[in-house]
This record gives C-alpha cells, structure tokens and sequence, in this order.
C-alpha cells in the first residue's frame, strides 16, 4: 500500500476510534456531533438543508436522524409553511450537551496536532482542504474558508475537526460519484423527508 494512504488511513481510524471514545461519554455517536454542531448553528433545519451544509447525502442524515430522535436529541416537526418538509428540531437534552461536545471536539484536536508546530498545523489543515477539494465537486472546498472540511455551521473550517469530519452517519460512510459521502439504503419511507 502507498505509504501516504496507509498513514492517512491509520491517523483517520485513530481520530475516529478516539471521536467515538469521547462522544459516547455523553450518549452521542461519532458523527452525531456534526448533525448537533450544525442544529446548534441553526436549529430546525430540514434533512436536505443539513446534508448540504455536511457535505452528505441525505438519506445518511434521515438515518442518523431517526437514531438520534430515539436516543431522544432531535424530534421531526412538519413546516409551518409546508407540511410535506420536515424540520429536525434539537431537544433540551441536545442543547444542553453543547458546551461538552464542543470541548470533547477541541480537546480531540489539540491531542491529535499536540506535537505539531503552527505552521505544520496550518499546512496539515491546508493540505487537508486540498484533498478533499480533489474529491468534490464543491468549487470553493479548495478555499481555507470553504465548509468542505466537513465542519458543520460555524468558522470551524478554519480549524481540524476530527471527531467524524464530513461523516453525519452512523453507518461507515463512502464517497459516492458525487463525491457526497454515502450511507446505506435508507428506504422508500424517508423519501419524503429529503427536502
């Protein structure tokens, strides 16, 4: 294997195992704290609003949504305007768990760029952002400023996310033609919710 791929793919399921570590002391799967992150941006956005911003394909975000309203974080409301679009709504217990997430997240950060320099952080988050611009079809994710990195609703692009950056799936996601990362069948039910 291409000495390149084996680290990347070593360092990747390091980040996760170690994201999933840390999100699952609060009830929270890895990648669930991407749909978290984004709803605590802007709380009550529909599953194709949130597989946009996530850079996902939306039947991964019913998915993790129907997980995630069992575990009691979210709850489906119809659209005050349009009753056929569903809006995923956070849950007292979801907003409350913001500030730890958000420290899990950095502290997951910090320990993965703790022997690293300011400028190899900046160039490994440069480089990062050029990868996946290579992968996307999104013009702008070859910006530093672009959301492509997977950081979901704040200026986050700007810093590593490896707590699960781009997956919002509970299922091990794959990059589809498009480039969008993939989840399994989501079945013929959720159509209606991919608005």
């Amino acid at each position: 294997m291409n000495e390149f791929l084996a680290l990347f793919t070593r360092a990747s399921k390091l980040l996760r195992g170690a994201a999933d570590e840390a999100m699952s002391r609060h009830g929270v799967r890895v990648g669930q704290n991407l749909v978290l992150e984004a709803l605590w941006a802007e709380d009550g956005l529909t599953p194709g609003e949130l597989a946009s911003r996530l850079h996902i394909a939306t039947p991964t975000v019913v998915k993790s949504a129907n997980r995630m309203a069992a575990a009691g974080l979210l709850r489906r409301a119809a659209d005050p305007a349009d009753a056929r679009l569903v809006r995923l709504q956070l849950t007292d217990r979801a907003r409350g768990l913001q500030g730890v997430i958000e420290a899990e997240r950095d502290a997951l950060a910090r320990r993965a760029t703790a022997t690293l320099t300011s400028a190899e952080r900046e160039h490994l988050r440069t480089a990062l952002i050029k990868i996946i611009a290579q992968f996307t079809d999104d013009a702008g994710a070859g910006r530093p400023d672009a959301a492509g990195a997977g950081v979901a609703g704040d200026a986050g692009a700007k810093r590593l996310n490896p707590a699960g950056a781009g997956v919002a799936g509970d299922a091990e996601a794959r990059p589809d033609a498009a480039g969008a990362r993939a989840g399994g069948d989501a079945g013929a039910d959720e159509a209606a919710e991919t608005r």
